[in-house]
């Protein structure tokens, strides 16, 4: 099984992250925690932890890490330190322990960042342009507004959409962990929503494209 480090494990879309990757065939989950108090709820299901934080130091988070899911954000507060250069962080150590594929959560509207939100979208377009020259080999995921509705195992997915939406947690988390595949999106960034298209089924049909 190959290991996933998953950065934001302790948030709300990286719990979810950990659970569907913990109940895969494929993956074992890593969860990244920064406090010591965090570590109870992953191990107490088995689930293996390793220190790190985003804000200053994750130099030894990716030793025997085939792959990694960043889920984490600073929730507007650090846009800067965490959402971007804690990406960066995270990418430099993945490319120096050779990590087979990093997946980026990243947001709609990071390709153009503008509106109220636009420091936020330009921390997350600098992390994306910095994974996309960094020479891992990576899949970047744009979802658009995040609900915490049930997820449908269903979405829209385009490089470019050209139309706004709302999505459930659960299934971005989903999307996340279906494009951890190397070669499924590869090197590719792509925008979702909730659509009518099975997210496995989504998710290799870009591939193809």
């Amino acid at each position: 099984m190959e290991k996933v480090l998953v950065a934001g494990a302790t948030g709300t879309t990286g719990k979810k992250v950990v659970q569907l990757l913990n109940d895969s065939k494929n993956y074992q989950p890593v969860a990244m925690i920064r406090k010591e108090s965090q570590k109870e709820q992953f191990e107490s299901s088995g689930i293996e932890t390793v220190w790190g934080d985003l804000a200053k130091d994750v130099s030894g988070t990716t030793k025997g890490i085939s792959k990694v899911i960043f889920a984490a954000g600073s929730g507007g507060k650090d846009v800067v330190n965490v959402d971007q250069d804690g990406a960066k962080r995270l990418i430099d150590a993945s490319k120096k322990e050779r990590v087979n594929k990093f997946v980026m959560l990243s947001s709609m509207g990071a390709d153009n960042p503008q509106g109220e939100l636009k420091d936020y979208l330009q921390a997350k377009q600098n992390a994306d342009q910095y994974l996309d020259i960094s020479g891992v080999n990576f899949s970047i995921v744009r979802p658009g507004s995040l609900t915490n509705n049930e997820g449908l195992g269903k979405i829209k997915l385009a490089h470019k959409l050209n139309e706004q939406g709302e999505i459930s947690r659960w299934d971005v988390a989903r999307t996340l962990v279906n494009s951890l595949e190397d070669n499924v999106a590869k090197n590719q960034a792509f925008e979702i929503i909730k659509g009518e298209t099975i997210i496995e089924d989504a998710v290799q049909a870009f591939n193809v494209k």
